[in-house]
């Protein structure tokens, strides 16, 4: 995992993303998930890439379900960009690095 990648739980979700200044890109994932695993070297990529203009985040859905159950989430991958506390966008599934960079872009 790249170091400009941040993991979050149930105990530091609030602080991590919900009150971060810059937007916050949240993958929800788990280790047994393939499509998961697929989408991660994206993930790294685009964290080194927008360093300091977002954060990427992912929570381990299987260690963290209250988080997990708060933003609905019923399949993986699903990730969440965060602006100012609340969802602005999301993706489901695993897409290509240049959807995720899109969405993300277009909510900066």
């Amino acid at each position: 995992m790249a170091e400009n990648v941040i993991h979050v739980n149930d105990s530091n979700f609030e602080k991590d993303v919900l009150k971060s200044e810059v937007p916050v890109v949240v993958d929800f994932w788990a280790e047994w998930c393939m499509p998961c695993r697929m989408i991660a070297p994206f993930l790294d990529e685009i964290a080194a890439e927008m360093e300091g203009k977002i954060i990427v985040a992912k929570v381990n859905v299987d260690h963290s379900p209250v988080t997990s159950q708060k933003f609905g989430i019923r399949s993986i991958p699903t990730l969440m960009i965060f602006k100012n506390g609340t969802v602005a966008d999301s993706i489901l599934g695993a897409v290509p690095k240049n959807v995720i960079r899109q969405k993300i872009q277009s909510n900066l």
